[in-house]
């Protein structure tokens, strides 16, 4: 089988080379045999739309060569079954029936819920949630406000950026970020925002743990001397452990809410259906 695999794709990439990039473009196109395993066929028009508009010659011949070479497979997988199992083995449709009763149901649920679902979330119901469910809350890994700057080492307003990032001063806050975004390769400002501890550390390019490892007065510093640039954060606030704060969570609980009330839709819907079913004397039970 693996030798068929690969006889394929070289013996067609051959033709495209002798033929040149017309060939490419003529594969979707005209209606004839490019392909052939066993039995079966691969016709060029089974091809058409496959390929992506815009694409390079190259591109489009790795593509063509991934599908036949994908079709072959399927092809040979298919006869290699029908020859080795047996005919129950082959009888799938029970299988398909099931299938296809569940993709029906999954489609009706699905705009059942679309047409009926209240997607409004107040800041009461969120709060409510939160102030139940504060299990749910729990953090996993620190949480932090902070300011972070990514600047070249030679930046002739990198020391001035970097001593103000642990002002608190409007003005000083106003001039920082007008400078950083002049001067610094990156700069992001969350001293009023929490977030996780990874999507920082993901800016060093570190893990957290080792990222807060290097925290020394509430600033961390990574400079290597192989590198151009310095990185810097200021940590403004930082939250280790117990419950996060209900801004950190409010994302996750609207996903909370709005989970619960498909569930409730859904269970309406199935003792509806068993209910107006019963009704009519649709639905017996002997």
């Amino acid at each position: 089988m693996r030798r068929v695999l690969k006889i394929i794709p070289l013996l067609l990439a051959c033709v495209l080379l002798a033929s040149g990039c017309d060939l490419v473009q003529s594969l979707i196109h005209d209606d004839e045999v490019i392909a052939k395993v066993g039995k079966h066929k691969l016709y060029r028009s089974e091809l058409d739309g496959m390929l992506p508009a815009g694409i390079s010659s190259a591109d489009s011949t790795n593509l063509t060569l991934q599908y036949i070479n994908s079709w072959a497979e399927e092809q040979l997988y298919c006869d290699m079954a029908m020859a080795q199992l047996s005919k129950a083995e082959r009888d799938v449709s029970a299988e398909l029936e099931a299938y296809r009763r569940t993709l029906l149901r999954y489609r009706y649920e699905q705009r059942f819920i679309n047409d009926r679902l209240d997607t409004l979330v107040t800041e009461t119901q969120m709060m409510d949630f939160y102030e139940a469910n504060q299990n749910l809350f729990v953090l996993e890994r620190p949480i932090l406000k902070f300011r972070y700057i990514d600047i070249y080492k030679t930046a002739g307003m990198k020391d001035k950026l970097i001593a103000k990032m642990s002002s608190n001063k409007a003005k000083d806050v106003m001039e920082m970020d007008s400078l950083a975004r002049e001067h610094a390769i990156r700069y992001i400002d969350s001293s009023t925002t929490w977030v996780d501890a990874i999507d920082l550390a993901r800016e060093f390019g570190i893990d957290y743990g080792t990222m807060l490892s290097l925290m020394n007065q509430s600033h961390i510093v990574l400079e290597s001397k192989d590198a151009a640039d310095i990185k810097v954060a200021y940590i403004r606030e930082i939250r280790r452990s117990g419950v996060a704060p209900l801004e950190f969570c409010t994302e996750r609980i609207r996903e909370y809410i709005l989970s619960g009330r498909k569930r409730e839709l859904l269970i309406a819907l199935e003792q509806s259906l068993l209910q107006q079913a019963s009704d009519k004397g649709d639905f017996v039970i002997y």
